[in-house]
């Protein structure tokens, strides 16, 4: 791989040059007050990407992963019943990770490609008179198959029952609309190495109040993940333990950045980036793994092969010829398709030479392609379709 050339997986992501210099920091006394003023701001903008009206954000050493563990062991007991739906390899892992702690998951089996089935999820809580189901998990954007769920939607769902409402936005969270307090999402679930555009290290989350009152119930074993003993610390502007104070920092640097181009632009500008992945998708005469347009991902696209080819040689031959990265398919996918990320530190520019790079080993595996026509796609999208689709919108 060369590290001069940007990455197109699905993340980590690039990293902006200003936000690798924040966390490159000389050691700080990690109870003393110059850490707090890293860490409010830090905490104050999260509130802001998340869409937050109250509630605590909750900043932990982890990932990804480690933010899913921290939601279900900080609020729920052992046989405590959980509601997801299974469509694709991260709302897999989650669905494993409650049934190893001991939880009883009710899984809806769903197609890959599609989203959250909005009516069997409000069957299967309709049908819980009891109020059994103590959680409803739901991937916002399944990152194996380019699929974004309508979180909202199944708000709806749910109607006046109970449950709590757990939201993996890893792969959505600061480059897609998110709307915590809109949408009524009792832990939103993010990591530093996507929209925030950070090394991986930090799990970052949005507790509600309900979240937080349901602490005081909960029964599954937790220790560093507690998050008692962390929003002890932070009355105190402090941390429970040694954090990462580097990635902090970073993420107070990144989450200015986000705010200094505006949400909304954020959000405009990985729609665009994403139209034109798609748009060079057609002209190869391919389609996205996501089934319909509603579903479609602004953040990565999973592109169905052609019969007889295999995506993995794709990435990997990107990879070792080229010294660009690609996402392998995952799963039920494995083969069937390759990945494009399109998120974080991105422009229509730098996504232009991923494009040619996936023609280029196209046309070295034999695929059917013709060079050019995806990147040309592309550009006249990048150049023209953008404007038009703003005009239409207005």
């Amino acid at each position: 791989m060369s590290y001069q050339n940007p990455v197109f997986i699905p993340g980590p992501t690039n990293i902006p040059e200003s936000v690798r210099k924040a966390c490159d920091m000389p050691t700080i006394d990690h109870r003393s007050p110059a850490f707090a003023r890293v860490f409010k701001p830090a905490v104050a903008g999260v509130k802001k990407v998340l869409g937050m009206a109250e509630g605590e954000v909750i900043i932990l050493p982890s990932t990804g992963t480690g933010g899913w563990e921290a939601a279900i062991t900080n609020t729920l007991s052992p046989g405590d019943t959980v509601l997801a739906a299974r469509f694709g390899m991260f709302s897999h892992r989650w669905i494993d990770m409650c049934q190893r702690h001991g939880l009883n998951v009710h899984v809806i089996e769903t197609p890959w490609g599609k989203g959250a089935p909005l009516g069997d999820i409000a069957a299967a809580l309709k049908a819980d008179t009891g109020h059994r189901i103590k959680a409803v998990l739901a991937t916002h954007n399944e990152t194996a198959t380019g699929v974004k769920s309508d979180i909202g939607g199944i708000r709806a769902a749910m109607g006046d029952h109970s449950a709590l409402l757990f939201v993996d936005g890893v792969s959505s969270i600061g480059s897609m609309p998110f709307d915590m307090a809109g949408w009524g999402v009792d832990i939103a679930v993010a990591g530093s190495q996507k929209g925030f555009m950070l090394p991986a290290g930090l799990a970052i989350l949005g507790v509600s109040p309900k979240a937080i009152a349901a602490m005081e119930t909960a029964k599954l074993p937790r220790t560093f993940f507690d998050f008692r003993d962390m929003l002890k610390s932070y009355a105190t502007g402090g941390f429970p333990y040694t954090p990462p104070v580097g990635l902090i920092n970073g993420l107070a640097h990144a989450v200015q950045l986000l705010d200094d181009e505006g949400l909304e632009a954020v959000y405009a500008r990985h729609a665009r980036i994403a139209e034109g992945v798609r748009r060079a998708i057609a002209a190869w005469g391919m389609v996205p793994c996501a089934v319909s347009p509603d579903l479609y991902s602004d953040t990565v696209t999973a592109v169905v092969v052609p019969a007889g080819c295999n995506g993995t040689d794709l990435v990997q031959l990107a990879a070792s010829k080229y010294g660009v990265a690609f996402g392998v398919g995952l799963g039920e996918v494995a083969g069937k398709v390759f990945r494009i990320g399109h998120l974080g530190s991105l422009t229509d520019v730098m996504m232009l030479s991923g494009l040619a790079t996936a023609e280029m080993c196209m046309a070295d595996l034999g695929w059917p392609i013709t060079l050019g026509s995806g990147v040309a796609a592309a550009q006249e999208y990048y150049r023209n379709g953008a404007k038009e689709a703003a005009k239409a919108a207005a």
